[in-house]
């Protein structure tokens, strides 16, 4: 191995089939031995040494859960976090490239791999302990605790404060940021006479979306996912436009108790996505 070489010692560390899909599994929140094996289908002796080696590597932790019989389980560690672009990078190449005919897109044609892999979310759990910055300057679990149910809607980009790239309109899903915000916003007395809230979430940085939601008056938390890890635990669909990934338009409707209750993806009528995510979330609250 080149030992000047960053791409063939991270190669060395994660370029194993099983690491990547380890890593995958416990970005999505299933750290625990057993999980891993029910998800991943992998024989328990290979796992035991993935997981071994991940942790040599401080890629993830081993941290016990129970005391008699002692039990553990995995989390990422800094460095194992900072992967998690990486994996929704390959996602990204792989949606584009391999699964579909290789247009740039911020949505998706309903009969994709991106909408069949997020219509299947409703079910699964958004993990417990992931925190996003958000507009107020703090830090904001996506799912409110305060809340019966939560709408998070996913979009690429608002084009306040900053310009958007050169021919963003003519890429397939990019225009109805800033429409599908004021749509929540008017709408936003609705969602909250039912119990409802509602969270909006791009991968712009928090300055920027706070500067957009003073200049909208958008009354809910925006949140930033500049880091990737909401997309990387629900395996979100993202493009990469403008050297930035991006967040492609989705709804989803989230239990208090972290379950993912209904998954709007493709988004192709703005107005109708913001009335239905009301009308089956009211239904849940």
């Amino acid at each position: 191995m080149d030992e000047t070489c960053g791409i063939a010692n991270a190669a060395a560390v994660m370029g194993d089939w099983w690491n990547l899909l380890v890593l995958r599994e416990v970005a999505r929140g299933r750290m625990r031995f057993d999980e891993l094996v029910g998800e991943l289908g992998v024989s328990r002796k290979v796992l035991t040494e993935r997981l071994a080696h991940l942790v040599e590597h401080e890629v993830v932790a081993k941290m016990p859960y129970q005391d008699r019989p002692p039990r553990y389980e995995y989390r990422l560690t800094p460095r194992g976090q900072a992967f998690l672009p990486v994996l929704v990078s390959m996602q990204d190449w792989a949606d584009r490239w391999l699964l579909g005919d290789g247009t740039l897109s911020a949505t998706a044609a309903a009969d994709s791999a991106e909408a069949l892999r997020t219509r299947s979310l409703p079910g699964g759990t958004v993990p417990a302990g992931l925190t996003l910055a958000d507009s107020a300057g703090g830090w904001r679990d996506p799912v409110a605790a305060d809340a019966a149910v939560t709408v998070l809607f996913t979009y690429p980009s608002t084009g306040r404060p900053n310009p958007l790239p050169a021919g963003w309109d003519q890429i397939p899903g990019t225009i109805g940021c800033t429409l599908e915000n004021r749509l929540f916003r008017d709408r936003w007395p609705a969602f909250t006479a039912a119990g409802v809230a509602v969270h909006g979430v791009s991968t712009q940085r928090p300055e920027e979306q706070a500067a957009f939601a003073a200049a909208e008056d958008v009354p809910f938390p925006l949140m930033s996912d500049v880091d990737l890890r909401l997309a990387a635990a629900l395996r979100l669909p993202t493009a990469r436009i403008g050297q930035q990934p991006r967040l492609k338009r989705a709804v989803l409707v989230v239990a208090r108790d972290r379950t993912v209750r209904h998954a709007i993806f493709p988004v192709t009528d703005i107005p109708g996505a913001v009335e239905e995510a009301l009308t089956t979330a009211t239904a849940l609250a």
